[in-house]
């Protein structure tokens, strides 16, 4: 796939993500059951429905590219340290949200290539609206009308500073940390809708601290570097896929103003997790 081709790609996976969110949608709407996953994670009929539909449509599109989906995520590193590329996806982020019927859940695809996300389509079921970002090029953002407006964001960054926090995996200790930041706003989201709130402007800084895995982050992750945004690890690094034998991201920060030193305020939580 050249790069010329990436931008025809973005606009079929975000076909693609569309039609894995009407499956999920068909769930949505009725009574459906619940299991878990070995690590207990809940996983429903909706998260299996989006997966096949996506792996079934990029086996189409892409048959010489991998696809690493979360329900299919048990890959031998040995096999995928040899690709120069592949497909990240998440058929269904925020499947908490999904099962309390709040609409903040999303479907991800990414297309990661030399362990950095290139292409990522972030779509959100139930309004209709899809995240798109071409890193490089363009970052962009079409309601369920097929309206479409160019998103970037937001420098500098408001005051006060707006922060995205996790709705379903609340970090009591995080606050402590945000009061080095002085006056700010949290806001509370499920999904990698965090992550778009950052790339459309309405919020300046997105700190994560607990555990998350490689697909929750990829798709978004590329909707924010091409908004203009960036995201390290607390040790000011990329954040980076594929390097590994596990799929758990290091804790990192989805940062929208570069101009600011959002690492200082995690100094002496680095200390305490390193020592």
């Amino acid at each position: 796939m050249t790069e010329s081709d990436l931008g025809v790609f973005a606009e079929a996976i975000a076909e693609i993500a569309v039609d894995a969110g009407k499956a999920i949608l068909d769930v949505y709407g009725k009574d459906f059951e619940v299991s878990h996953k070995d690590d207990a994670s809940p996983l429903t009929q909706a998260d299996l429905a989006s997966h096949r539909i996506i792996c079934d449509a990029l086996a189409h599109l892409t048959p010489d590219i991998p696809v690493l989906s979360e329900e299919s995520s048990d890959l031998d590193y040995d096999t995928r340290a040899d690709w120069s590329q592949y497909w990240l996806v998440d058929p269904l982020d925020g499947t908490k949200e999904f099962i309390n019927r709040n609409g903040e859940f999303t479907v991800n695809i990414a297309l990661v290539r030399s362990h950095e996300p290139i292409l990522g389509v972030v779509h959100v079921p139930v309004t209709g609206v899809t995240y798109t970002g071409l890193v490089g090029k363009w970052a962009s953002k079409h309601d369920a009308d097929g309206r479409m407006e160019h998103i970037s964001v937001r420098t500098p960054c408001a005051d006060p500073v707006v922060v995205v926090g996790s709705r379903s995996h609340a970090n009591p200790r995080l606050l402590e940390y945000l009061a080095k930041l002085g006056p700010y706003e949290l806001v509370s989201m499920g999904s990698s809708l965090k992550f778009c709130l950052v790339a459309e402007g309405k919020a300046d800084f997105y700190p994560r601290l607990g555990p998350t895995s490689e697909w929750d982050t990829g798709a978004a992750h590329a909707v924010v570097m091409a908004a203009g945004g960036k995201i390290v690890t607390l040790e000011g690094k990329p954040l980076r896929y594929n390097t590994k034998k596990s799929l758990l991201n290091p804790e990192f920060l989805v940062i929208a103003d570069d101009g600011r030193d959002w690492l200082e305020v995690f100094e002496s939580y680095k200390f305490v997790t390193n020592s």
